[in-house]
């Protein structure tokens, strides 16, 4: 694969501290019950969902109490008549739950009747929108049925909005755009028998069996007091501690006796029986842990063992929290040691963990404790249905549930066990397991205590030290059995060199407790590989099955027979992601080979299920869902009894709808099947499901693939997080794996594209994301396993900080909308009636006439008008035209650049120019910190524009000559430089008067966006329309003042100070932009000081003083900075009106007194320098919302403010006296209906005559001066905006009484993007970009070859940079529909932008293209 190199700068390889890391806060919501899971599988046939399910769903309507907990029996099937029963109980609220409803008949379309007791009845198919699966409520809107009942009622009483109906709002309506995955016709498909239940041995009562735990401990600790029951290793690998029974029964007592006794008062005490209690113990304390969970069993008190938290922000142990919470835990017992190592405040007391209810510490050693009476025994009872302790599960999603376990089903577990394993009294057992919970708990702590046998813990930090210590504690011990899991196998190979004395023949089982992930076999083979010359036996290896719901699912028994060989299965990969059973060959590299984990236990039925819809028995060679129907399971997650009726309660049902048991089976979360000789196969946990178009892979497996890719030396093997992210309705697989410190950056990348092509030839599934991140960063579980929750919720809101990123949208994303094919528009040979087009009215508006132009083309010229201000203008004005006469040697129509800084000079050399019939082009000079980049510009200017002279003051004069300038320009290329400082003292002859109103006035040159150089021509005829119409719609009286606080050289800037200021007499106030950099106040401080009504910014200077004074305004208000005098404000733009920024202004400032209504903007380009400009008299600029994806197709549609894809516009002000506006295709010239999206076509007096180029290229740009519309009205000539916008009628009337038309700028021409056959517009891909991650300052979008190029500014440690990536593309994907082909993360102020705050994208494409950005890093998405 020629992928490009990632590339980022070196100083990024920073090694983060685990410190540094602060996880997620989320709130642990468990999942919905009974999520909708598999959409994508589309509903099931009707024949197959009409099979006899009366049985089901009346059973699902019987045994509910209230609707809601009867809808969500069903609501997980993905099958249609479920949901139509759904449908109908959300319809007729059934109150009588007595008399439940009627199931009568069934129609072939499903449609159920209900009766209700009244006799009503109700029947209506729901519709379906796409291939989302709704419920329907009251009125027929749509909503998830994940929608709580509340919600669905407060949907009934919503009256539909005007305009789209109100079902979009809650389905999207993506489905019907988006590529479905057809299925593929080849698919295997499942063929067997349907599949029976499975018995397990009888579990054989023996008669010395304890009638309970308790009384088992009791025997032994008053028999055998002296029995050793467990002993704990310290870190050297030395006996710490050895518990005898004796010790543990009185201990156990003494707790017991103080839990019940000794907290709180007699009267009142603060555990009774039946309340839950915390254990917080840490891992190398087995034996303080052991001593509280009996203490709790004699106490009748139900313990809830969990993690400690070692600080206040550990991975996940807020979720742990809000389980504590909500057991109503308000004690927790903890060892002497953990409780003074807890995370004490300054005052002592230990802090309130994150999201934990406030908590009782209580240290359960036994100097702390206080001796029970004499006469004080606990009461032990036979084990009965209460429950006996609670153990922690953590969910997909992060959130923690607990499953209590009765004291029965804790008996007949260690009964069962007992059976399966064999255990005997006294037998030595080795647990390297977390004894809180799972198989340790379970073996070393439970059914080890019923048989009283002898268990040495080795704690997991000495095992980190020495990974041979328990296979070293099994010879020392001649352990019988030992209770591993796969890694502790694949380490104690890896520690394995040449240990002579190892003798494992002592071991009759070695229980594997991760038997059933798919890696664990390669390390049993491994693991007998190298142990069997050491006296291991083949037979010895006991892989087991287990769930926190079901406890033991299946486990292999120790056999003596060494010649039966254990079960295998090779199957194909391909025929699992279909949920089938295919055995193949070992030869091939898409196989999945699994081993059996043994029997289903004594005493216990299972069965598999299809995984999502109705619990359905699966055929033989299908894969389903194990469940188990026995007395040794979990009863439910405590106090959430909707997920518990789903897992615990779940009645199997054969094809032909009956029951296979009226006794409820558990859901065991694992996928798998049951082989031949009733061995139980397990392929995949539900939770590790990744459901990616329809096809199911499991994460363990494509972690195996993963850790199967050579060499492994790039990263960390049991550090690999696997999990899917929903991008764009569909699942999304992410891997993120640990790096090793000493790899380089091309190895990882190596290695990274290696493990792609892995998954994809194995899998055939695309990996979207793979990320490393540095060594020891990912959050941890407190046994060493990564926390996958957190990683994906680290993922997700860009805190991962991985340092190698690779991302494969363009392999993964198959299901973006078809590409559009566009259509032919209408041409002239439509009907035209009136203002028509084909039923559409054609969008055309015009501000209001003129009036007559006077022809006294002197008033313009400022002579001595009634200002003394004036005539000082008209004196210095002459002065300078006699310069350029008398020193310059001008002709009439010679062109002159004035390269001034903003201020008066600059109108007088302008008039100057004009006094001697010479052409002003007005420069912004060179920036004196940065000539290099400015002053080439200027150059250019002067050289394009011709210029015979150039006009300048002295300071400039001599910065154009310096050393620097000859450094960045040729500075003897200069025209004659006249300096302006010293004039001589007389007046010319006479004043020139131009002989034709078509002669030019002044040449306007400005960059555009697109970096293009630009200058048009302004005749005289025109600059006086302009001024004339500017003073009309600003009503601009000689007693007015007006703030510019805008650059005077080009555009609305120039014509406002140069022009309009002396056309219309009144006073201008020019606040020159650069000055707000140093003080960001002095724009409003001048308005409010002068009390001006009518002030013209940018949105540079509206940016400066939202982000400048944000925190300000109190100081601003004490300062008597007063607004409310203005009616104005205008922000002078090219583009589309910033809705946000005008906003927050609007906000920020109206405790300041600036009212709301006056901010607005002004649309003008380079054909017409103001198109619109909102005046003081008509309607208030309107803003309306259009559907984002119908604009890209050129089509206006307008939706309610908050519907999903909703993008506001707002209006560009009021279009100008004088102007008349159409919208036309671009292509074909055709006038466009007021529908369409098209370009804004400008018909006006001051329109410029032309582009002043030297390049030849007049050809092609004449047409942006004198178009004419295809057809309709042809003779007009318009000129060509290079703007997309449309027209709307809106309600509001303008001040002469007509329909107010609202022009809404959409964005150039020039900068739209055409990707997949539609039409994009960079502001918006930025908005959803800059949205992505508080990191992101801003954005820049354009087009590479045909790739979509994102470039962001990171406002962060470079360490963010990577995390930026992924979310990035995920963004464009959600919102647009577009693939990100590469991501550049540069540092704050890269993005070039101009004076008028527009960032320049084509120059920034050049800058990219010639690697001159100094990226952070560059990411290439595959």
């Amino acid at each position: 694969m020629a992928v490009p190199m990632p590339s980022k700068r070196r100083s990024l390889v920073v090694q983060t501290s685990m410190d540094a890391y602060t996880p997620p806060d989320t709130s642990s919501g468990s999942e919905d019950e009974g999520s909708v899971q598999g959409d994508s599988q589309g509903t099931p046939t009707s024949s197959q969902g009409s099979i006899n399910m009366e049985h089901w769903i009346s059973q699902a309507i019987h045994g509910s109490t209230t609707s809601t907990t009867s809808s969500s029996s069903t609501q997980s099937g993905g099958s249609g008549a479920a949901h139509r029963l759904a449908d109908v109980m959300a319809q007729t609220h059934i109150e009588n739950h007595s008399a439940p409803p009627d199931v009568t008949t069934y129609t072939s379309e499903h449609s159920i009747q209900v009766e209700r007791p009244q006799g009503s009845t109700t029947s209506r198919t729901a519709p379906k929108y796409g291939n989302a699966e709704l419920m329907e409520t009251g009125d027929g809107v749509p909503v998830s049925s994940r929608v709580s009942a509340k919600i669905q009622q407060l949907v009934n009483t919503l009256k539909r909005p005007k305009r789209p109906p109100l079902r979009e709002f809650f389905v999207d309506d993506f489905e019907e755009l988006l590529e479905v995955q057809q299925p593929d016709p080849n698919q295997p498909k499942p063929e067997g028998a349907q599949m029976l239940a499975v018995r397990g041995e009888q579990l054989g009562v023996v008669t010395n069996w304890p009638p309970s735990l308790e009384a088992a401990l009791q025997r032994w600790g008053t028999i055998s007091p002296k029995a050793p029951c467990l002993t704990t290793m310290d870190t050297n690998g030395k006996p710490l501690y050895i518990l005898t029974y004796g010790k543990l029964w009185t201990r156990s007592m003494k707790v017991a006796y103080n839990i019940l006794h000794k907290l709180g008062t007699k009267q009142e005490p603060m555990v009774r029986p039946g309340d839950r209690v915390a254990l917080v113990f840490p891992n190398n304390d087995p034996a303080a842990s052991m001593v509280a969970f009996y203490g709790c069993l004699l106490a009748e008190v139900v313990p809830v063992p969990i993690e400690v938290p070692l600080t206040r922000k550990d991975a996940g142990s807020q979720q742990i929290g809000f389980l504590l919470g909500s057991c109503g835990v308000t004690v927790a017992l903890t060892s002497d040691a953990c409780h003074k190592g807890l995370p004490k405040s300054p005052t002592g007391e230990i802090p309130q963990f994150k999201g934990w209810p406030k908590l009782l510490w209580f240290v359960t050693e036994s100097k702390h404790l206080s001796k029970p009476p004499r006469d004080w025994f606990p009461h032990i009872k036979d084990a009965n249905n209460d429950t006996a302790y609670i153990e922690y599960k953590t969910c997909k999603d992060g959130s923690v549930l607990g499953v209590t376990v009765t004291r029965i089903a804790l008996l007949t577990h260690c009964q069962a066990l007992t059976q399966a394993c064999g255990y005997t009294e006294a037998e030595t057992i080795v647990n390297v397991l977390d004894f809180k919970k799972d198989v340790g708990l379970w073996h070393g702590i439970l059914t080890s205590v019923m048989n009283m046998m002898h268990v040495i813990s080795i704690p997991y930090a000495l095992m980190k030290v020495n990974p041979l210590s328990w296979i070293q504690k099994v010879c020392q011990y001649k352990a019988k059995v030992a209770c591993v899991k796969s890694r502790d196998m694949h380490w104690a190979l890896v520690a394995h060199r040449d240990q002579r004395d190892i003798n494992l023949s002592s071991l009759r089982m070695l229980i594997v407790a991760d038997g059933a992930n798919p890696w664990s076999i390669s390390s049993c083979d491994a693991f007998l590989n190298v142990f069997q010359s050491k006296g291991l036996r083949q037979e010895v290896i006991c892989p087991c099955a287990s769930s926190p719901e079901a406890l033991t699912v299946a486990i292999r028994r120790p056999t003596d027979d060494s010649n039966q060989p254990p079960g295998r299965g090779v199957l194909s990969m391909h025929g699992l992601t279909y949920g089938v059973i295919r055995v193949d060959s070992e030869e091939k590299l898409s196989v999945l080979t699994v081993q059996d984990v043994g029997l289903v236990m004594p005493g216990a039925i299972m069965c598999s299920v299809k995984p999502d819809g109705i619990p359905q028995l699966c055929r033989t060679d299908e894969i389903g869902e194990l469940c188990v129907c026995a007395i040794a399971t979990g009863t439910s997650y405590y106090g959430l009894s909707g997920m518990t009726k789903n897992t615990f309660e779940v009645f199997p049902v054969t094809s032909s709808g009956a029951p296979v048991s009226e006794y409820p089976f558990v859901r065991t979360g694992l996928l798998g099947f049951v082989g031949p000789g009733g061995l139980v196969f397990v392929v995949g946990k539900m939770d590790g499901l990744m459901v990616v178009s329809g096809r199911r892979h499991n994460a363990d497996d494509i972690v195996a693939t993963a850790l199967a890719v050579e060499p492994m030396k790039f990263v960390y093997r049991g550090r690999i997080a696997v999990f899917s992210v929903t991008v764009l309705h569909d699942e999304r697989i992410v891997i993120v794996a640990e790096q090793r410190p000493d790899s380089t950056e091309e190895d990882s990348f190596q290695w990274m594209s290696r493990v792609l092509q892995a998954i994809d030839s194995i899998h055939q599934v695309g990996v979207y994301c793979l990320a490393l991140v540095p060594a020891n960063t990912l959050p941890k579980t407190p046994l060493g396993g990564i926390h996958l929750s957190e990683t994906k919720q680290l993922f997700l809101e860009g805190s991962l900080h991985p340092c190698n990123v690779l991302m494969c949208p363009h392999t993964c994303v198959t299901n973006l909308p078809k590409p559009r094919q566009k259509q032919p528009e209408i041409g002239p040979a439509s009907v035209m009636v009136g203002n028509l087009v084909s039923g559409k009215r054609i969008a055309q508006a015009s501000g209001r006439d003129l009036g007559q132009i006077e022809d006294n083309d002197q008033a313009r010229k400022g002579a001595i008008a009634s200002s003394l201000t004036c005539v000082q203008l008209h004196k210095r004005a002459e002065k300078i035209a006699v310069m350029l006469l008398e020193r310059g040697h001008l002709q009439d129509g010679d062109h002159v650049a004035l390269v001034y800084p903003p201020g008066i000079d600059l109108i007088a050399a302008f008039y100057g120019c004009l006094y001697a019939g010479c052409v002003p082009i007005t420069v912004r000079p060179p920036h004196p910190q940065n000539i290099a980049t400015t002053l080439p510009t200027v150059k250019m200017i002067v050289e394009v524009s011709r210029s015979a002279c150039l006009m300048t003051t002295q300071l400039i004069c001599k910065l154009l000559r310096s050393r620097e300038a000859a450094a960045a320009v040729d500075v003897r290329a200069w025209p004659p430089i006249l300096d302006t400082d010293d004039l001589p003292k007389k007046r010319p002859a006479q004043i020139y008067k131009p002989s034709n109103p078509d002669t030019l006035a002044y040449l306007d040159f400005s960059v555009s966006t697109t970096g293009m150089l630009a200058g048009v021509k302004m005749c005289h005829a025109a600059t006086s329309a302009f001024c004339r119409s500017i003073k009309l719609q600003c009503e601009l009286y000689p007693s007015r003042e007006v703030a510019i606080c805008l650059d005077p050289y080009c555009g609305l800037g120039f014509v406002l100070w140069c022009l309009c200021s002396v056309y219309s007499g009144h006073q201008s106030i020019l606040i020159p932009p650069s000055e707000l950099e140093t003080n960001p106040a002095l724009w409003l401080l001048a308005v409010s000081q002068y009390k001006v009504r009518d002030t013209f910014c940018s949105y540079s200077v509206m940016e400066l003083c939202t982000k400048g004074l944000g925190s300000q305004t109190e100081s601003l208000k004490a300062r008597g900075l007063d607004l409310s005098r203005v009616r104005t404000c205008v922000v002078v733009a090219e583009e589309r009106p910033r809705i946000a920024l005008t906003q927050s202004f609007s906000k920020l400032f109206k405790d300041l007194g600036l009212h709301p209504r006056a901010v607005s903007t002004s649309f003008g380009c380079r054909v017409n320098l103001a198109i619109c400009l909102q005046g003081t008299s008509g309607p208030d600029p309107t803003t309306v919302y259009v559907d984002m994806r119908a604009l890209r197709h050129d089509r206006v549609r307008l939706v309610e403010r908050g519907s999903p894809h909703s993008l506001p516009l707002m209006e560009s002000g009021k279009i100008l006296p004088g102007v008349r506006i159409i919208i036309a295709n671009p292509e074909t010239k055709g006038p466009l209906g007021d529908s369409h999206l098209g370009e804004i076509w400008v018909h006006s007096a001051h329109n410029a005559s032309g582009y002043f180029t030297i390049y030849g290229d007049e050809s092609l740009q004449s047409d942006h001066f004198n178009s004419r519309l295809s057809f309709g009205d042809t003779q007009t000539v318009w000129a060509r905006t290079g703007y997309l916008g449309f027209l709307r009628r809106t309600e509001l009337t303008d001040a002469n009484g007509e329909r107010h038309d609202a022009l809404y700028v959409v964005g150039a021409l020039d900068e739209a993007m055409e990707l997949r056959g539609m039409r994009y517009h960079p502001i918006d891909i930025e908005t959803s970009v800059i949205r992505a991650h508080k990191s992101v300052t801003e954005c820049a979008v354009f087009t590479w070859t045909n790739l979509l190029v994102v470039v962001v500014e990171l406002d962060g440690s470079e360490q963010e940079a990577l995390d930026l990536v992924p979310l990035v593309t995920n963004v464009v994907l959600e919102e647009h529909y577009l693939v990100v082909g590469v991501v550049v993360v540069v540092d704050i102020g890269v993005i070039p932008i101009n004076s008028r705050g527009e960032k320049q994208r084509m120059h920034l494409r050049d800058g990219f293209l010639a690697d001159q950005l100094d990226p952070i890093y560059v990411a290439y998405n595959m």
